[in-house]
């Protein structure tokens, strides 16, 4: 019985209870609030010369959902973000206006870069130094680093500016696909995620591939041959065919036992037929010349790493 008078007397309670809290006015406003920063100089700066004319955003403060939480990540540096957004605005995205117009940049280019401080650094001495997503957003790592390398082109490249002319590649791809008569000059050379190991690592030019990741496969080959030319001066480039080219003892082109004429290249060819088909598909496709690309893109990072252009200046 008193067990009985216990249970009724707790039911009562929590009827009770709910009655009460059913008579409380809920206010239709969330508690929670959105933190919002007050837009700086150089927000304002970024809304002019990204979003106004391509309505691409550029996210410098640290979100980390916007961080791979596998490693650990810092915020970039405003002032080296202020740098990093001038020569990605000067060397790419308006490279890419002058070389082949505005609405082509408008309508391929990336919607969103993300900038982190810190490099990725995996456990087997790796570095990764960028990531896409959809062909649409591009994290950009290791911007507190910017200061050590904006004034050397080739390294400017490879930490920086290659991640985004390779990525640009796959976005005008999504939209017209390439020639399928590339993937038929090396078809065997295809390697998956063995492109980093081994004997991948060194004398993929003589097999006929311009970069150890271009191993990967087709899709990335083709990124691959494109971003690495549009950075390549001709000197470059020429180096690039020189290590593709199969040699004897003393430096020479091999030649033919039998006719003593030059023996075939196999290598070589594959590098400037896949080159032709890229520029062709360019060209027929979008009415862009790489070759202008190319100049245009070298001549603006030129002015970037000798000081002519101002990485600074917010007043525009």
């Amino acid at each position: 019985m008193k067990k009985n008078i216990l249970a009724l007397s707790l039911l009562a309670a929590v009827a009770a209870g709910f009655t009460a809290c059913s008579d409380d006015n809920l206010s239709s406003e969330s508690v929670i609030k959105p933190s919002k920063a007050a837009d700086t100089v150089f927000d304002k700066w970024l809304y002019k010369n990204f979003v106004v004319p391509y309505n691409i955003q550029i996210q410098w403060r640290y979100e980390d959902n916007e961080s791979d939480m596998s490693y650990y990540d810092v915020p970039a540096d405003s002032a080296q973000s202020v740098e990093l957004a001038h020569i990605v605005k000067y060397t790419c995205v308006e490279a890419y206006t002058e070389a082949a117009g505005i609405d082509f940049t408008r309508r391929f280019f990336p919607k969103l870069f993300s900038f982190l401080g810190e490099f990725e650094y995996g456990n087997n001495g790796s570095i990764k130094l960028g990531t896409a997503e959809g062909g649409k957003k591009i994290r950009l790592l290791g911007v507190n680093h910017l200061d050590k390398v904006k004034n050397n082109r080739t390294a400017l490249d490879e930490y920086y500016l290659k991640t985004i002319h390779h990525e640009f590649v796959h976005i005008v791809n999504q939209t017209k696909d390439y020639p399928r008569e590339f993937g038929k000059i090396t078809p065997t050379g295809y390697v998956n995620d063995s492109w980093s190991a081994g004997e991948y690592v060194k004398g993929y030019e003589k097999r006929g591939f311009v970069t150890a990741y271009s191993q990967k496969e087709e899709r990335e080959d083709f990124a691959e041959v494109v971003s690495t030319y549009i950075i390549s001066t001709p000197a470059q480039w020429d180096a690039i065919i020189k290590r593709a080219t199969l040699v004897d003892k003393n430096g020479e082109p091999i030649k033919d036992e039998k006719t003593g004429k030059p023996a075939p290249q196999p290598g070589v060819e594959a590098l400037e037929k896949k080159l032709e088909i890229a520029k062709r598909y360019y060209k027929e496709t979008f009415n862009v010349d790489l070759d202008k690309v190319r100049d245009t893109v070298i001549e603006r990072e030129n002015n970037v790493v000798n000081g002519s252009y101002n990485l600074t200046n917010l007043n525009y």
